[in-house]
């Protein structure tokens, strides 16, 4: 069954877009491509036990099955090792994704303590969207008594746009909580990278 967000993106937001950003094509509209969600462990990648149970959580969050990602430089300062485990990683596409923005829109964010909105400001210059969330327990497929330990859980909403508006705008139709205002916006654990390195994933 095609998701319920994206049969309203195909038949009710392009056009919103196409008249909001003053587009004669369709094919320029603003639009997903995909959802990178990461989580990193530190030390605990080590322990064989809370990797499996940060393998599971995200399992059940992303409704796919996660990757393991690497350390790609050894930093002695994070006693992290080159080649050793760094977290867990899952990449969603197609109906994945459209159904998981319906599911942290709609039902995750909401519960976030002291939630005050998403800021803009994560918007980078490939015009893709990243934040962080504190507490992946927010995702209620996750069982609290069964919960090892709280995580935080990086998003990046890779969007294909020709600029920074399109982008603000099609998360802004998609009813993301975006808080323009410089001062407020919940934006925590921003990943720094070059979302380029997303596009290639």
């Amino acid at each position: 069954m095609t998701p319920r967000l994206k049969t309203t993106y195909e038949k009710e937001i392009v056009s919103k877009l196409m008249s909001k950003l003053s587009l004669k094509n369709k094919h320029q509209v603003p639009k997903l491509e995909k959802i990178v969600l990461n989580m990193g462990l530190g030390e605990d990648a080590s322990d064989s036990k809370k990797m499996k149970a940060c393998l599971d959580d995200m399992a059940l969050i992303s409704g796919q099955k996660p990757i393991i990602t690497k350390f790609k430089k050894s930093i002695s300062n994070f006693k992290t090792r080159k080649g050793s485990n760094a977290g867990v990683k899952v990449t969603l596409r197609s109906y994945k994704m459209y159904e998981f923005i319906d599911r942290l829109v709609n039902i995750a964010l909401p519960r976030v303590k002291d939630f005050r909105g998403l800021s803009s400001k994560g918007i980078d210059s490939s015009n893709n969207f990243s934040f962080g969330i504190k507490e992946h327990i927010v995702f209620p497929e996750v069982n609290f008594d069964k919960v090892d330990k709280i995580r935080g859980l990086d998003i990046t909403i890779v969007i294909s746009s020709n600029n920074r508006e399109g982008a603000l705008e099609l998360l802004k139709e998609f009813n993301f909580p975006i808080n323009q205002n410089k001062n407020w916006g919940y934006f925590y654990g921003k990943n720094k990278r070059n979302t380029e390195e997303f596009k290639k994933n």
